[in-house]
């Protein structure tokens, strides 16, 4: 699917513009599971558009696998690798448009590193913003059983098959594995500019370099965080009201509920603590925390389910803190800026990127990622602060976001970035 917005008339046309507003192509696949991802999509997307710049959104929706016919997810694999109708519409979007820069975020299924050929081929920059591990984790997460495991790194991505890590399937780990594989093999990441959303993903990305062959160009390796719009408290009271918590004390969590973000611990923590938890999003440990919450009839967590990005930012707001229990790096850790820009502190495991994040008893407190005793004694540090110690710290909080995670500082590196793309190629 293709869609473009005009931004100003005049600077909009056709790419001829007075401040050489750039033609932009972004490109993403969107997961079954709706993630941090998108939202990083949409609001590059409406950032880019209020500076001038002609957007064009290229997008696949992997729920499309749900009616493939038989010979379709046969030849899945193939098409993960590269997909010609991804190439044949991307170039013709590209001539079409005028594209000056194609910025893709997320190939995996349907999309492929074909859109990659796509703008080589019309010699035009690519830059990939990196919002996992795929380069050099056919999973994406560097976690396996319940730990972090960076085998393929070490040995070799055939780890992996032999693992099923990505999607507990050896098929579709296969199509990952051998993807990587091959547009390693023959230098096709090489060629794009690469946006590493923090310094810790560039050192691993990097590390893909060795003696004997260069997989990555250090060169077009940037750097630039997510960025989140300023929230405005407007009707946080109605959404309260709704879920039954105006007026009352609890703590959020906000992302998909699986293993791997630490949901489980969070849970053990809580029911042991007895605050108030809601959790916001869904995902595939959501059937096995609800009836575990039924079974031992645990009436302090609330699940409320996927929610709509307004509604999530009302109940960060108002909640005492932000919750980020994360067992993995994480690539950024979107939700911990969310929190910063509702003005609400955070707790999270230091760990990782979302551990770099946060700074101890200024921003939040953090603790040891795989202990719920540790985080139950982070909530009670937070807890103990007076009101006026919690004031000051929101208002830090609320200072580090505009300092470093606001729209305008991001636009401002992003078209640094764009320049230097635009100079490399």
């Amino acid at each position: 699917m293709v869609d473009g917005q005009a931004g100003e008339p005049l600077k909009a046309a056709w790419g001829i513009c007075m401040n050489n507003k750039k033609r932009i192509l972004l490109v993403h696949n969107y997961y079954q599971i709706p993630g941090g991802e998108d939202t990083v999509v949409a609001n590059e997307k409406k950032m880019l558009e209020d500076h001038g710049h002609k957007v064009f959104l290229y997008t696949r929706d992997n729920k499309e696998l749900n009616s493939f016919t038989i010979f379709q997810k046969l030849s899945l694999p193939l098409n993960t690798v590269f997909s010609f109708k991804t190439y044949r519409e991307v170039c013709h979007i590209i001539r079409k448009y005028r594209i000056d820069i194609v910025h893709v975020h997320n190939t995996l299924n349907l999309i492929s590193p074909s859109v990659f050929y796509a703008a080589f081929s019309c010699k035009i920059p690519v830059i990939n913003t990196l919002h996992n591990f795929r380069l050099q984790c056919p999973a994406g997460t560097f976690y396996r059983n319940h730990h972090v495991c960076e085998d393929c790194m070490k040995y070799g991505l055939s780890c992996s098959v032999k693992h099923s890590c990505y999607r507990d399937s050896k098929l579709q780990t296969l199509a990952s594995a051998l993807t990587i594989w091959l547009h390693r093999l023959i230098g096709t990441y090489k060629k794009i500019n690469f946006i590493c959303l923090t310094e810790f993903n560039k050192k691993k990305l990097l590390d893909l370099n060795h003696k004997k062959k260069k997989v990555i160009d250090e060169q077009k390796v940037f750097v630039k965080p997510n960025f989140t719009p300023e929230v405005e408290d407007s009707k946080s009271g109605s959404v309260n009201t709704r879920f039954g918590l105006k007026d009352k004390k609890y703590y959020v969590f906000v992302g998909r509920v699986e293993e791997i973000k630490g949901i489980r611990i969070l849970v053990k923590t809580f029911e042991k603590n007895g605050q108030l938890l809601v959790v916001v999003g869904d995902g595939n440990d959501n059937d096995n925390i609800n009836a575990y919450l039924r079974r031992r009839n645990i009436k302090n967590i609330i699940m409320l389910g996927r929610q709509e990005r307004d509604v999530v930012n009302m109940i960060m707001m108002h909640a005492k803190a932000v919750i980020v229990p994360s067992l993995w790096y994480e690539t950024f850790g979107m939700v911990v800026i969310e929190a910063y820009a509702c003005r609400t502190p955070v707790i999270a495991a230091d760990f990782g990127n979302v551990g770099d994040l946060v700074e101890d008893g200024r921003t939040g407190f953090k603790y040891r990622q795989d202990s719920p005793d540790a985080l139950n004694l982070a909530v009670e540090r937070m807890e103990k602060l007076d009101q006026a110690d919690y004031e000051q710290m929101q208002q830090v909080v609320y200072n580090e976001y505009l300092d470093r995670y606001s729209t305008e500082k991001n636009y401002n590196i992003l078209k640094r970035i764009y320049e230097r793309a635009a100079m490399n190629d």
